[in-house]
């Protein structure tokens, strides 16, 4: 038998428990699978004396990441302590100086210094694998550099922050507005330490500027996805939607266009019968559009400790098979500064406002959508509330930039009670 691949694991949370426990209950397999036995040598944590259910006995304790990644007697480095800065960053830095492989899961790290530490990496003829910091369980690291390597990627899409899909299908299914279901989505720990990673749309954002680098041959370009969280969405938009046949997600969308990158991360209505729209609770999608292949859909949990070590584990072994290859698909010398391009496709979009209820009101709204070259697909007004008469409009295909003019002229109508909500219908 080949020597064993040793494994210096920094970060002993959720996911390095996981990482733990797969190691040692399925040593066997493991070896049988990769040729050679996968061992953990040494680890790093905060609290050395917590109780995390595992056993650690065996392993070597380094207060320090940093001098674990430059141990002598590990081969690869583990990196699940999460954050772009600070340790991890300085950690992943050290093990690649080092001489060392590096798996991480660590989507905020890559997503704001990856292609330094990719061209770092690869100078210095090492690997950093990330599988597990995309979707957590689902594969879709390896779909795109493998499996589908062959094809021009058009579009990828999916749903990629567990959080923000439990919110939305708990508001919809409980009839619950958001206020309610956040705050029991921070008492059930589904929440960041900074919600806003979350419900803002950062997490979801960090990991599709992963995808589209992979995607598109770009360099991850994290600081140009148009991000949108899901704080403004209300009960209100959800049951009309539910009632026009549409779900609301948060949606991430990547393209290559003629104009340059389109990446945004928004709430978007998808079909209701769509796999999109059919998601529930904290799974994860993502869909991936290629020349050949068509369309792929990908489902399965994006969270927890046994999908994230399972994907963490996934790299290890194919490391320990000997299968290497550039960070994002190609040497990351290759990858080429994108050119940010604002979201132009034209899409049908769900528009709702409040009209004062007098003659002639939903005509002048009419005149503003057609002066912006907006034509309606279908329009809904719902039951009147006194004076005012709530107004739902769908349109047939439109620029963004023409919706958000149109928008802006609603103010001067006379007519408008409050402020207008436009949300973008996502063709799938």
């Amino acid at each position: 038998m080949p020597a064993p691949l040793r494994l210096g694991l920094a970060g002993l949370g959720t996911v390095g428990v996981g990482v733990v426990r797969i190691v040692q209950r399925h040593a066997d397999l493991i070896a049988a699978r990769a040729g050679r036995p996968v061992q953990v040598i040494a680890v790093s944590a905060r609290d050395a004396a917590r109780d995390r259910g595992v056993d650690l006995s065996a392993y070597a304790w380094e207060a320090d990441p940093v001098a674990l990644a430059r141990r002598d007697d590990i081969d690869l480095f583990v990196e699940v302590m999460g954050g772009s800065e600070g340790p991890a960053r300085l950690a992943t830095e050290a093990a690649i100086d080092a001489g060392k492989d590096v798996v991480t899961a660590n989507k905020a790290l890559l997503a704001h210094h990856g292609q330094a530490l990719a061209e770092a990496a690869e100078t210095a003829g090492r690997v950093i694998r990330f599988e597990a910091a995309v979707a957590g369980g689902i594969p879709v690291i390896k779909a795109l550099t493998e499996g589908l390597a062959g094809n021009r990627i058009g579009r990828v899409m999916g749903v990629m922050n567990g959080t923000c899909n439990y919110i939305l299908t708990r508001m919809e299914s409980a009839g619950l507005p958001y206020e309610t279901v956040f705050e029991e989505a921070r008492q059930l720990g589904y929440l960041e330490a900074d919600p806003n990673l979350d419900v803002g749309g950062i997490d979801a954002g960090h990991k599709l500027s992963l995808l589209a680098a992979i995607a598109f041959g770009t360099r991850v370009s994290f600081d140009r996805v148009e991000l949108e969280g899901i704080g403004k969405v209300s009960i209100d938009d959800i049951r009309h939607a539910a009632d026009l046949g549409f779900r609301i997600k948060l949606l991430g969308v990547a393209q290559m266009t003629g104009r340059g990158l389109e990446q945004r991360m928004t709430p978007c209505l998808v079909p209701a019968d769509s796999p999109l729209g059919q998601l529930q609770g904290g799974t994860n999608m993502v869909v991936l559009e290629g020349d050949a292949v068509g369309q792929i859909v990908l489902r399965g949990p994006g969270a927890g400790e046994g999908p994230t070590a399972s994907a963490v584990m996934a790299d290890v072994i194919d490391l320990a098979r000997g299968v290497r290859l550039p960070t994002f698909g190609q040497p990351a010398t290759s990858l080429v500064e994108p050119v940010a391009a604002a979201a132009a496709t034209p899409a049908p979009h769900y528009l709702r406002m409040t009209l004062l209820d007098k003659p002639g009101a939903l005509a002048k709204i009419a005149t503003e959508l057609g002066a912006a070259g907006i034509s309606i697909d279908r329009m809904r007004q719902t039951q009147h509330q006194g004076a005012h008469a709530p107004v739902l409009i769908v349109t047939h295909k439109a620029a963004p930039q023409d919706v958000a003019h149109a928008m802006t002229r609603f103010a001067g109508t006379g007519v408008l009670v409050g402020e207008p909500v436009a949300i973008r219908i996502e063709e799938v």
